[in-house]
């Protein structure tokens, strides 16, 4: 090689070897300090009662580094997703990403600040789970066929509560409606605390909430599950059959996984991936998830993508067809 252009082979390297080793370091000392999943949800919702238990557990498989789980509502999810597409991406900020956030908002909310797909980078899916179909013990039916039959023999009597114009349970039951071809009176609520709290009074006679917010009151007798969203039979659900049932081929499933800002490493996704997928194959973590009727779900960063994209295009037509606005 002549000596001008082992020089310049020389210096090139010199200049480079500096950032290259800076950029090792960083990988291998990540994480430099504790690790916060933004739920962009208030507490006591499927997202916060699927969050903490997982946050745990990584904290665990980070060897005891801190792992804290941060609620920040408001807007549907909006306000928490937008603050952590903004925040320093090097994988100390994430988002417990769900349908509803990276899937609904964009076409329900209008100029949304955020993009599911170019401002995140998807780290790791975590666990899918029906919504319920839940009544009032008052309803004078037993299943979903019933229910529907029910319905249309007393259209707009019946009122169903939501988490909100928009959320998961709003769209879900909208799209339960438009099937079944029966008309509901919706309620909005800010948030499935409230919304449970009068359901369960009977001041509301339906909902068709994620199944973490009411599988305690179904298991209890203060509410009654008429059935649930997904094609196929649950592990987590046993007793409960699928809507499907009644309505050939209905579907709408919540999922539940973590996100982070879209320039993260891509060496960081992929640690933080193999640390969630090793954990959701622990006994602990499947009889959690089994317990709030969720179904562990490891995917790829890749294949967590396109799941987003194709549930983006799925709900863009769904909300299209139910004139679903947000507040």
């Amino acid at each position: 090689m002549p000596p001008r252009r082992r020089l310049l082979q020389a210096s090139l390297l010199g200049l480079a070897s500096p950032a290259l080793m800076r950029h090792a370091a960083a990988q291998a000392a990540w994480p430099t300090r504790p690790v916060t999943i933004v739920v962009p949800f208030p507490p006591g919702g499927s997202n916060d009662l699927l969050a903490r238990p997982i946050a745990l557990k990584l904290q665990q498989a980070l060897g005891g580094h801190p792992v804290v789980v941060e609620n920040r509502g408001g807007a549907g999810g909006t306000v928490g997703a937008t603050a952590v597409a903004r925040a320093t991406p090097d994988g100390h900020t994430l988002m417990w990403g769900h349908v509803g956030t990276l899937a609904v908002n964009p076409w329900i909310y209008p100029n949304i600040p955020y993009s599911p797909l170019r401002d995140f980078a998807p780290v790791a899916l975590v666990a899918t789970l029906p919504s319920i179909l839940t009544i009032h013990p008052s309803v004078p039916v037993t299943n979903a066929a019933e229910f529907i039959a029910y319905a249309k023999a007393n259209p707009g009597q019946l009122e169903y509560g939501s988490a909100g114009n928009g959320a998961a349970s709003h769209i879900t039951m909208a799209a339960f409606c438009d099937a079944a071809g029966i008309e509901l009176v919706h309620v909005p609520y800010r948030g499935n605390g409230p919304m449970l709290a009068d359901l369960i009074a009977g001041r509301l006679k339906a909902s068709f909430a994620g199944a973490p917010v009411v599988l305690p009151s179904i298991r209890d007798g203060r509410l009654k599950g008429l059935g649930m969203s997904a094609l196929r039979p649950s592990d987590a659900l046993p007793g409960l059959a699928p809507i499907a049932g009644a309505l050939p081929g209905f579907e709408v499933v919540q999922w539940h996984g973590l996100v982070a800002p879209a320039a993260t490493p891509p060496e960081v996704v992929a640690r933080i991936n193999a640390a969630v997928n090793g954990l959701l194959g622990d006994a602990d973590v499947k009889a959690r998830l089994t317990l709030e009727g969720a179904d562990a779900a490891p995917r790829s960063p890749e294949a967590f993508r396109q799941l987003i994209a194709s549930e983006m295009e799925r709900f863009r037509v769904l909300i299209g067809r139910a004139g679903i606005k947000a507040d």
